[in-house]
């Protein structure tokens, strides 16, 4: 008999799946309980979310980026959002967006999602930390994709990444 295991992104999109189906999260029906279920979310994303950003910062942007966090607030429409920005010098002197995780709870959703500055909505189910742990992949793939089209967004001027160039790059101060 073969076993099979369904990799930790498929399990959470089953997850996902599996609220739409049932019409809850996590087991809350009330937007009470699913904003209290998306706040510890957000918690237990923290520590995997910076560790991603924190890689592309040592591996693309030679440890020249910041690692900023919002924290968790409300936005313009009453919705729930946190996002995670890793700037630097080029991509600030560009004016581009930073590369960006965001978890968003909004008014009219029935569940949360993650997303990027430049990318879609990816399904947002997060009960425990080993959840979060298993979503490393996607938010890596969240901020490659993230930072593949800021250097789009400037003609696909790879400049914007300095360890491209890393005779050219001067550590700056984030």
């Amino acid at each position: 008999m073969t076993t099979t295991t369904i990799p930790a992104p498929l399990e959470a999109l089953t997850r996902h799946f599996i609220d739409l189906r049932d019409g809850n999260h996590f087991g809350h029906v009330t937007r009470q309980g699913k904003e209290s279920a998306f706040t510890e979310a957000v918690q237990f994303l923290d520590v995997p979310i910076r560790r991603v950003l924190a890689e592309f910062n040592e591996h693309l942007l030679d440890g020249t980026g910041r690692i900023d966090a919002t924290g968790l607030h409300r936005d313009s429409r009453g919705g729930l959002i946190a996002s995670w920005l890793l700037t630097w010098a080029q991509q600030r002197a560009a004016n581009l967006a930073p590369i960006s995780i965001i978890a968003t709870y909004g008014a009219g959703f029935h569940h949360p999602h993650l997303r990027g500055a430049t990318i879609g909505e990816w399904p947002l189910n997060v009960a425990e930390p080993g959840h979060a742990e298993e979503l490393v992949p996607v938010l890596r793939a969240i901020a490659g994709a993230d930072i593949h089209n800021l250097v789009f967004q400037v003609g696909g001027n790879v400049r914007l990444i300095p360890a491209m160039y890393p005779a050219e790059t001067e550590r700056q101060p984030a």
